[in-house]
This record gives structure tokens, sequence and C-alpha cells, in this order.
């Protein structure tokens, strides 16, 4: 069982199952408030050494002293006045000698309490059927409007008057979940270690969602690891959590630890869910454990093929370098990705549309490529050309998806993800602050600050569509001709192959660089069985009469970052049309 409160790497875990605080009283008696204070004088002696040195000195310079004066103090300010406090006991005038201090004071306990990331949780000790989500809810709402008074009352009585000004902000949980203990599933003996983690059945966050991590892009590639990492390993309960997910059509298990939860929440924004009634008494497809404690400290990523259970492992163990949600978004696309052309399936790393145009015309449209190579931007031109050509737009996928021969022989694709992890700096200013409410983002202002957003829904991803263009983006060479399409199916194939592009900032890579079918994740570690896919795939299109080439999206041509995939856009718009 959860503790009633933890705080850990900027988390703080609130536990509403064991300690729910409904009144000011509960809230400033209660362990998780002490934990913060204690939390925050650290803070505050590391980078407030001014105030931390006024106030240690009447506490006997001992750190738990003040920290359980501050408490005190603060539970006689929601009932009594300064001179009332200092009756009670004299020791206390001194928070009150210096206003304007003291205030300063609170104003930076309450905004180091608003930078942690907080999260509520409830755990069922059964599956419920909905009206818990309404409770809680409300229970997150009325902690917040309990914190945001208790802080109010406390710096409005030290003051001696009211706000003239009060920001509605949110105080309390800016996340939660809702967890379901005691689920069964077909777990294979070498994963009961794993079989009493809790699973997430619901996710509630209050955007928009920010978050920071310790690292902010991605590094190197997955392989293959020649030994199961997470047989007989055994995962606390009370440090971990399950996100059942869809990736594509493959169910995940994907169990994360607490200090990463940052991590865990960005999933609800780009993977499915999965309902209890998908996975109680299933096997997963894959199973992905991030941020186990191995001994190790320097970065260990890398996959596992459970061929006995027909389970895929991916495995990320506990350090600052995996604190990116690149880990765990890339490597469960890995995961699916060596799993579908393990069904004889191509997995795509670019972005799919459905765009119905305003004569009436229908195309689905594939655009190729890896990081930084324009795949997400062409679609925000897409988007931004909506009103002169576009009638409806759909994505299927805005990153990786996959394309299956089908019985009638066409060639359609297939979306692993809902949901779109883009830089900020790519997307129109005009639609990224129309995403304000439904995103999450990270690192907002450093390089590389990405969004994760709800770009589609499930059935549209996983309904199939025909291919009719499939461009590889070009990001690094300027032609007037935006899209040049290929007839000697060879060199068709050469380019995509190659995968080459100009680095963009996105990974650590620079410069011209190329990966294999500008897919690192998959197809570059399983070659063999991806080249033999690649031909048979492209050979399929190019008999069904699909239009296989090139779009430039200039995207690494310095002052051709928005124009370039825009004119791009409009000449295959123009091209559709005719």
């Amino acid at each position: 069982m959860l503790n009633e409160f933890t705080i850990s790497r900027g988390k703080a875990m609130i536990n509403f199952s064991l300690k729910y605080c409904d009144n000011r009283q509960k809230l400033l008696n209660s362990y998780g408030f002490k934990k913060v204070i204690d939390s925050f004088i650290q803070v505050l002696k590391k980078d407030n050494v001014i105030i931390y040195d006024y106030y240690i000195k009447y506490f006997n310079n001992n750190d738990d002293e003040f920290a359980q004066s501050l408490v005190q103090v603060f539970k006689f300010l929601t009932v009594c006045d300064e001179n009332e406090i200092v009756k009670v006991d004299n020791r206390y005038s001194v928070c009150f000698a210096d206003k304007d201090l003291f205030i300063e004071l609170i104003e930076l306990l309450y905004s180091y309490w608003r930078r942690l990331d907080r999260i509520s949780v409830v755990r069922n000790s059964s599956l419920g059927e909905g009206l818990q989500d309404v409770r809680f809810t409300q229970a997150n709402s009325q902690f917040n409007d309990l914190i945001l008074a208790t802080y109010r009352r406390i710096e409005e009585t030290v003051m001696g008057f009211q706000h003239r000004v009060y920001r509605q902000l949110i105080a309390g949980a800016n996340a939660g979940l809702i967890l379901n203990d005691e689920v069964s599933w077909n777990c294979p003996i070498e994963y009961k270690g794993l079989s009493a983690v809790p699973f997430i059945s619901t996710v509630i966050f209050q955007p928009p969602l920010i978050t920071y991590t310790k690292r902010n892009t991605r590094d190197g590639i997955f392989h293959e690891h020649s030994s199961n990492p997470i047989a007989n390993i055994s995962l606390n309960d009370d440090e971990w959590f399950v996100f059942p997910a869809w990736v594509g059509n493959m169910l995940t298990f994907v169990y994360f630890h607490k200090d990463f939860i940052d991590h865990g929440l960005g999933l609800s924004n780009l993977f499915e869910l999965a309902t209890p009634s998908s996975y109680i008494g299933k096997k997963p497809d894959m199973i992905y454990v991030f941020g186990y404690a191995d001994g190790h400290e320097e970065k260990r990523t890398f996959y596992y093929k459970d061929k006995q259970n027909d389970i895929l492992i991916g495995y990320a163990n506990y350090c600052d370098d995996i604190d990116y949600f690149g880990y765990m978004k890339k490597m469960l696309l890995t995961l699916h990705n060596v799993k579908q052309m393990e069904l004889g399936r191509l997995p795509i790393h670019g972005a799919m549309v459905n765009i119905a145009l305003k004569n009436g015309k229908e195309s689905n449209i594939i655009i190729m490529g890896d990081s930084g190579a324009g795949k997400s931007e062409s679609l925000e031109a897409f988007r931004n050309l909506n009103e002169k050509y576009i009638r409806h737009m759909r994505i299927i996928f805005d990153d990786m998806g996959y394309l299956n021969i089908e019985a009638d022989g066409s060639v359609k694709g297939y979306g692993t993800e809902i949901g779109a992890f883009v830089r900020v700096d790519d997307l129109d200013p005009s639609y990224a602050y129309q995403q304000l409410d439904r995103g999450i983002y990270t690192n907002p202002d450093k390089v590389n600050a990405r969004v994760t957003i709800p770009v589609s829904t499930y059935e549209v991803i996983s309904k199939g569509y025909k291919v009719d263009y499939m461009l590889y983006a070009n990001n690094y060479t300027e032609t007037d001709q935006k899209i040049k399409f290929m007839d000697n199916l060879d060199q068709a194939i050469q380019v995509f192959e190659d995968g080459a592009r100009k680095a963009k900032g996105t990974t650590t890579e620079v410069g011209l660089v190329k990966s294999y079918f500008a897919n690192p994740f998959g197809p570059v570690q399983e070659r063999e069985l991806a080249e033999k896919l690649v031909r048979q795939y492209f050979s399929k299109m190019n008999e069904n009469g699909v239009k296989i080439g090139e779009i430039h999206t200039s995207l690494a041509i310095e002052g051709r970052t928005k124009e370039g995939p825009r004119l791009a856009a409009e000449e295959l718009f123009s091209l559709i049309n005719d």
C-alpha cells in the first residue's frame, strides 16, 4: 500500500485512500504538510540563504525545530492574529518582527509547493464502475480549494488585510490516478514479482500540465539483450504503477517507478488506456519496466525476446539519463515495431493523414522520415492550409505506424498512438496556444521543449486506410520542385532505406546523418527481416499504383523552417487536385 504522502525528485504523491484532508486543521496537522515544510527548508538553505540565516538562529540552528515552529505558527494563523499568537508563545514573535520577510517566506513556500509535480492517488481493492471517478474528481477539486483558502488565510492574517486580486491557480493536485489492486492477468511464473503492482484505470490531470525532467534529448538506439532483465524481479506496490496501454494493436503493460510518474502521465495523452475487460485474464504482447534500480549508475536500455511466453520485454534502469519522455515513448515503439515485423507487417517512422479536399477528392498520404525530418511540421502545414484546401483531415499517425497487406491485396496504414509528442517550436503559435487546455508540456523554457497532445482517436488509428502517396521527407535539399515522384522502384527503395536527414536537435546527433529506413526503432535492429519486408511492401504499393517519391520540407535549411513545409504542402495539394 502506498504511504500517506511521499516526496521525491520534485514529485509529491498524496494518497487519498489513506489520508484525505477536508479542512485546515487536518491539512496543517498532516504528515504530508510536515514533510513539505522539511523539504522546503532544505531548499531554502540552499537557494535563499539570507532568509534561512535570518530565521534559523532563533531556533538553535536546528532545522527540525524551525520546521516544527513554522507548522505551529501556520496553524495559529488560521484562527488567531499575531498579538494572540505572541501571547501564547513569545518565541513566535520572530515571525512578525519583519512582516515583509515573513510574507516572502510564505510566498516562497507556496511557490515551492506549486513547482512540485503533485499527484493524488486512490486505490481500489476491486474494480470500480464509474462512481468513484466522480467522487475522485470532486475530492481533487475540494482539495485544491482547501490549499488555496489555507494559503490565503495565513498570508492575509500576517498582512492585516485581504488580497484585492485572486488568481485561481491549481494549488492542490495537478494530476490524479485511480488504481485497481488485485487485477488478475495471465501472468507467467517468471513475472509473478510484477503481479502486486496496481493497474491505472483512470487518469485525471489539470492542463496545461508542466513538467521538468533531468534530460531533454534522447541518445542512441535500443539493442536486443541476451538475457531476460525482468525475470524473477519483484516490484514494490508502494513504488510502482502499471499503465495498461494499446500501442497500436499490441496490449502493453508499462510498469514505471513513481519517481518517473510525469512520464507515466504523458502516456495518457499518447496511447489509448486499455479498459480492464481487455486485459483481465489476458497475457500482454509487451511488457516495459521503466526505472528499475539494478545497482548500475550508467544508463541501461534494451529489449529482450521472451520466446517461451511470446512476450517482448523492454527495460530501462533507474538513472537520470532516462528522465526524458523519449525513452518511454521510443522503447514502446521499438517493441511494437519488432513485434509487427515478426507478424509480417512493415513499421513506418512518419506521419499519415487522411485528407478530404473541398473539391471532393480524398487521399491518404504517408510522409516518412526520422526525427527532425519534417513529419509533424508537414502536418502542421496541412492544418494551416485547412481553410483554403481541406474539408476534413484525420491524423492516422503522427510519428509511428505500420503497413499491412490486406486480403484483397491493398496496402493499408494503421497508427500506434492517439497523441503526438512534438517540439513546441515546430507548432504554429496559434495552434500551440489552442492546445494549452489539453497539453502536457515538458521543459517549456529549454531547447527541444515538447508538448504531448491528443491528435486522434483509437477508432481512427486502428481502422486502416489504403495508401495513396508514400513520400520520403527530405529536410536538407533546397529545390524549386517540392514533390518529386520516382518511377524507378529500386531507386525509390534506395532513398527510403538510406534514411538521410540533417539532424535538428531532437536527439544528440548533429549534421547529415543516416539511419536504415529512417527508423532506428526496430528496422535497424532487425535489418535482415526489415529488408525483405521493405521490398515486399514497396513492390506491392508500386503494383497498386501508389505514388512513391520525396517531399522536400527544407526544415533543416536556415530561414526555411516554416515556409518550407508550407510550400511543400501547397504543391502536394495542387498535385492531388490535378
